[in-house]
C-alpha cells in the first residue's frame, strides 16, 4: 500500500469515528465501508470491525479481528484495548491483563486502559493494585472538569475505592506509628502529621508562586508559627484602641475607603468584579512605601501600636499598613502576593460569624485580638459570607529567613524595576 492510500485510509477511519461520537451514525457507517472497500486489511480497518463485533456481544470474532491488526501493527494501543475487551468477555484474565498491559506500555495515561485494568484487579480481589490504579486513572482529570454522564458511575466507583483504600490505610499507619510517636511524646509533631495528610491524599501541596520577585531556598510555610514574632503581643494588646479609632473612621461612611483593587484597564477575569468597587475598601496609614499623614493623624493608638514593628523596606512597594474592610456577601478570589522576601500579618478586628481565610491548604477563622502571620505568595482566599463588615489591620515584614544583605539586594531591586519602568507595574 502506498503511502498515499494509507493516509486516505487513515483520514476516512477519523472521520467515521467522528461522526460516530457526534452522534452521526450513517455518515459514520459510509465512511468505515469506504475503508474497508479501499483496504480490508488496513490494521485500523480490522480494529474498527473488531469494535463493531465486541459491540455486538461477539468476543471470539472481536479476538480474531483484533488479533489480526496487532499482527500488522503491533504498535497499535487501540488493538490491544479491543483484545483485551474481548479476552474479559470470554473470561480469560491472565490474557487480557497481558493485553491491558501491552496498551498501557504504548499509552501510560490511557484513560480507557487503566479503567480496565483497575477493574480487572478488583475481580481478581487486589483491592491495593485496583485502588493504585483507580487513583492512577483519576489524576487524569482536570481538577474542575464535568464528567460525562456515561462515565459518572465508574468515576464515582473508582473513589471509592480510592477512599477505601486510604481509610485502609491511613488505620494501619496510625498503628503502626503509635510506638514511633509515643518515643517523643513531649515533641511537636504538626509538621510530620501534615506530611502525612499530604501523603495520603488529605492535604493539597500548594508552593510560593510571587508575581513579581521569587527568593528560593526559602521555606514554604502557610501561617507561621505565632510565638515566632513576640513583638505582636504589644500590637494585639492595643486591638480595642485600634478597632475604635477604625470605628471612628467609618462613622464618615464609605468616603473614607478607596478600594483596594483599582487597575485601570484590562484586570484579569478574578479581580474584575471587585475592581474599582469598595466592595473590598481600605483605609490606608502607610501605601506603597509612603506614610499617608492624613490618616495616620486620624489614628495615632493604631500608628502607636505599630511603632515597634518591624517594617519590610521596600522603596514604592513597602512598607503598607492598611485597615482592610470586606462588605457583607463579598469573596477575594484565590491569589497570590507578589514577593516572598516579605511575609503578611493580620490582626482581625471585626469578624461577624460566616468569615474565613485560606492560605494554602489550611483554612483558618480569624478571632478578634489574635494576630497571625503568612506568606501571601501562596495561594489564599477571604470571605465574608455575614450581613455585617468584615475589618482586619494589614501590615508586612521582611521573610526572617532572608538575610540583612539580601534584604538590601531586594530593595535595590525593587528600586531599580522602579526607574527602568518610570513607576512599579502592577502585578496583580
Amino acid at each position: 500500500m502506498s503511502q498515499a492510500e494509507d493516509q486516505r485510509v487513515r483520514q476516512l477511519v477519523a472521520a467515521a469515528n467522528q461522526a460516530m461520537a457526534t452522534g452521526r451514525t450513517f455518515d459514520a457507517e459510509g465512511l468505515l465501508r469506504q475503508a474497508e472497500t479501499a483496504a480490508p486489511t488496513h490494521p485500523l480497518v480490522l480494529n474498527e470491525q473488531a469494535k463493531r463485533r465486541l459491540v455486538a456481544g461477539d468476543f471470539a470474532a472481536g479476538e480474531a479481528l483484533s488479533r489480526q491488526a496487532l499482527a500488522a501493527d503491533p504498535g497499535l494501543a487501540g488493538a490491544w484495548l479491543n483484545l483485551a475487551t474481548a479476552l474479559r468477555g470470554l473470561a480469560r484474565q491472565d490474557e487480557e491483563l497481558e493485553a491491558l498491559n501491552q496498551a498501557l506500555a504504548l499509552e501510560p495515561t490511557n484513560m480507557r486502559a487503566l479503567l480496565q485494568s483497575a477493574a480487572l484487579y478488583e475481580a481478581r480481589q487486589d483491592s491495593r493494585t485496583a485502588a493504585a490504579t483507580y487513583r492512577k486513572a483519576l489524576m487524569l482529570i482536570p481538577p474542575g472538569v464535568q464528567i460525562p454522564a456515561e462515565m459518572r458511575s465508574i468515576v464515582d466507583h473508582a473513589r471509592r475505592v480510592v477512599d477505601a483504600n486510604t481509610q485502609a490505610l491511613e488505620s494501619f499507619l496510625e498503628a503502626h506509628l503509635e510506638a514511633a510517636r509515643g518515643e517523643f511524646a513531649g515533641e511537636s509533631m504538626r509538621r510530620f502529621d501534615r506530611s502525612l495528610e499530604t501523603f495520603l491524599g488529605r492535604r493539597r501541596v500548594y508552593r510560593p508562586q510571587p508575581t513579581f520577585l521569587y527568593v528560593p531556598e526559602l521555606p514554604a510555610i502557610e501561617f507561621y508559627d505565632r510565638g515566632d514574632f513576640p513583638w505582636l503581643d504589644e500590637i494585639e494588646a492595643a486591638t480595642d484602641d485600634i478597632r475604635q479609632e477604625l470605628v471612628d473612621v467609618l462613622a464618615d461612611g464609605q468616603q473614607a475607603l478607596e478600594p483596594y483593587i483599582a487597575l485601570s484597564a484590562n484586570p484579569d477575569e478574578k479581580w474584575r468584579k471587585l475592581n474599582n468597587s469598595k466592595s473590598w475598601g481600605v483605609f490606608y496609614l502607610w501605601k506603597a512605601g509612603e506614610a499617608q499623614a492624613d490618616n495616620m493623624a486620624r489614628c495615632p493608638k493604631t500608628v502607636a501600636a505599630l511603632s515597634g514593628w518591624p517594617k519590610c523596606e521596600l522603596p514604592g512597594s513597602a512598607p503598607t499598613a492598611v485597615f482592610s474592610i470586606l462588605e457583607p456577601r463579598t469573596r477575594i478570589p484565590p491569589h497570590t502576593g507578589v514577593n516572598n522576601a516579605r511575609l503578611i500579618c493580620h490582626l482581625p478586628l471585626i469578624i461577624p460569624p460566616g468569615c474565613g481565610f485560606r492560605v494554602g491548604a489550611e483554612t483558618r477563622p480569624w478571632e478578634p485580638g489574635k494576630a497571625f502571620v503568612f506568606d501571601d505568595t501562596i495561594e489564599h482566599e477571604a470571605w465574608n459570607d455575614s450581613d455585617d463588615h468584615r475589618a482586619v489591620l494589614i501590615f508586612d515584614i521582611w521573610n526572617p529567613y532572608v538575610t540583612e544583605a539580601e534584604r538590601a539586594m531586594v530593595s535595590a531591586l525593587t528600586t531599580g524595576v522602579e526607574q527602568f519602568y518610570g513607576s512599579l507595574p502592577s502585578y496583580l
